[in-house]
């Protein structure tokens, strides 16, 4: 199932590598729910799918000019759990640079991404981005 689940993952960075964010919430389950661990302004869960699109990903999004990419450097597979170091690029509308490096560990089930635990530069998020704003 490894092998399948990196194929799922490697698949979604190969379109998000071209700017098709859809990519991704094109492969969530409806029971879906993104972690962001730690103590700063965006830590937290959004979940289900509906409300991670459109209270977390939707208004992410909407601060970019020009669109979003993320590009895999590493996806490693063990079981359900697939673990993806990447690096994404952006202009914010204000014009800031959103150079990102994450570390993403997704959970996969029959073929549909579960779960996603988000590592990633929060004093670049911090400094750039707008917050997002809980329950809108």
């Amino acid at each position: 199932m490894s092998n399948e689940n990196k194929e799922l993952i490697r698949g979604v960075f190969a379109e998000m590598a071209k700017g098709n964010t859809r990519a991704l919430s094109d492969v969530m389950s409806d029971d879906f729910r993104w972690v962001f661990p730690g103590n700063w302004s965006w830590s937290g869960e959004w979940g289900p799918k509906s409300v991670a699109l459109k209270g977390l990903l939707r208004p992410l999004m909407e601060q970019f000019e020009g669109g979003y990419r993320s590009e895999a450097d590493l996806i490693l597979a063990d079981g359900d759990r697939v673990v993806v170091q990447a690096r994404g690029h952006a202009v914010t509308r204000s014009g800031d640079r959103y150079d990102q490096t994450y570390c993403y560990i997704f959970r996969v089930a029959g073929g549909q991404v579960t779960e996603v635990v988000e590592h990633c530069d929060t004093a670049l998020v911090e400094r750039v981005l707008d917050p997002i704003v809980r329950g809108a």
